[in-house]
């Protein structure tokens, strides 16, 4: 019984978390050292990303047939993210005025070091509507695998799948040899995630070494008070979304466990993104269901992201004591609407993404960012789970819309024995 805990992917993860925490916090300049495995461990698992999606959303649209159906779950799939996400936004707002975590730091933004937010800010002026939208269309077909790219992929592989469609028949030998390519895939993915327990080590020891469990005292008020939302959005909101579409929260949490303890060792929801379409095919998904919304989440609906990008924004109006009127909030909300979306399409998307809106609005001093630098890399384990858990949600609801999914399977699958989910 023990062994088979320990050959768990889970437990290997939580342990290598707990290990690089103890040797982050005891020997700082060792994990710091650490980096280059949390590093490698994400660049192996995003080679393999542009491929999965390509090949699971081809054969699934062309297999398919049917355009319309294919156009229908674009758009139930854009209008629910839609709908959550400026929910999460609305939320982090709400619970940065009932929180109120900066006020009292009185921090002047004459005086606080800009250094360390120089690149994000960069990044940020990059940010506008057009470019987001020109962004979506690849400089050549090739270009958008190599820079691994969701959003390009996705629109090529929607367009792909389209003219397979309708070639019809013809066009079946091609469409079988994309989908073993895509077995391929999945195959390599299940011998990197091997290494998913060096992954986790390296980026937690780092994060410890080099910020240190000290950062999270100064700044703890609004690390708490993010967590505690996130927490609340998942178990309340995206909870009785499930309850509603008829399976367990708490069921499907431990379903996708694995994958939850990948993403909080490696701080990136797109380290599990191949095993995510994977085990959501498993749970009786179609195919073409994931391969739409899956990728389509991971760049419209960012709900950890949203709630972080609101909540961040007041802590450092309140940390320089800059007030916001009414109206300036509901233009923030509005810009944020727009600006959130593109948050994972670049490194460090949610320093990028407050870069852009505090540039475009002009409410408040891009100085501010600073103040969140010590806690940011803490603050994204909550960003990314959330984010993973609300797109797995997405799936299966936008799925059970369009009746490509048996909820008694569901439910089958779920209550099954940890040991028998393997």
């Amino acid at each position: 019984m023990q062994l088979r805990w320990l050959r768990s992917l889970y437990v290997q993860v939580l342990i290598a978390v707990a290990a690089a925490v103890v040797v982050g916090h005891f020997a700082p300049a060792w994990g710091q050292s650490f980096k280059p495995l949390g590093d490698g461990f994400i660049k192996l698992v995003k080679m393999l990303i542009a491929p999965i999606v390509f090949s699971t959303v081809v054969t699934g649209i062309a297999r398919l047939g049917d355009l319309r159906k294919v156009g229908r779950v674009g758009l139930k799939a854009f209008v629910y993210f839609e709908a959550l996400t400026t929910f999460a936004l609305v939320i982090g707002l709400a619970v940065g005025h009932l929180v109120a975590p900066g006020v009292g730091i009185n921090a002047d933004p004459a005086t606080i070091d800009t250094k360390g937010t120089e690149a994000y800010t960069a990044a940020g002026q990059h940010m506008g509507v057009v470019d987001f939208v020109l962004g979506i269309i690849p400089t050549t077909f090739v270009d958008a695998f190599s820079k691994g790219e969701i959003l390009q992929v996705l629109f090529l592989s929607v367009l792909t799948g389209v003219a397979l469609a309708g070639i019809g028949t013809q066009a079946q030998a091609l469409v079988g040899l994309v989908d073993q390519v895509g077995h391929v895939f999945f195959g390599i993915v299940a011998i990197v995630m091997r290494f998913a327990p060096l992954g986790a080590f390296g980026a937690m020891a780092f994060t410890i070494g080099k910020y240190g469990l000290g950062s999270l005292a100064g700044l703890g008020k609004l690390m708490l008070s993010f967590y505690a939302t996130s927490f609340l959005f998942v178990f309340v909101v995206l909870g009785a979304i499930c309850w509603k579409t008829g399976f367990s929260l708490w069921r499907f949490l431990l379903y996708l466990k694995e994958e939850i303890f990948l993403v909080l060792g490696t701080s990136s929801s797109e380290s599990a993104l191949p095993r995510l379409m994977a085990k959501l095919e498993a749970l009786g998904c179609s195919k073409p269901v994931v391969g739409l919304v899956v990728p389509m989440g991971y760049s419209f609906n960012l709900d950890g992201t949203s709630i972080y990008l609101t909540m961040a924004t007041l802590f450092m109006a309140q940390a320089m004591n800059v007030h916001l009127p009414i109206g300036q909030e509901l233009a923030l909300l509005g810009v944020l609407l727009i600006t959130s979306k593109g948050a994972a399409a670049v490194t460090g998307g949610g320093f990028v993404t407050l870069a852009a809106t505090l540039a475009a609005t002009g409410a408040l001093p891009v100085a501010g960012l600073a103040l969140l630098l010590g806690i940011d890399r803490f603050m994204s384990e909550a960003r990314a789970i959330t984010n993973l858990i609300g797109n797995a949600v997405a799936t299966v609801v936008v799925a059970k819309w369009e009746g490509e999914v048996d909820m008694e399977r569901v439910r089958h699958v779920l209550h099954q024995k940890p040991h028998q989910l393997r």
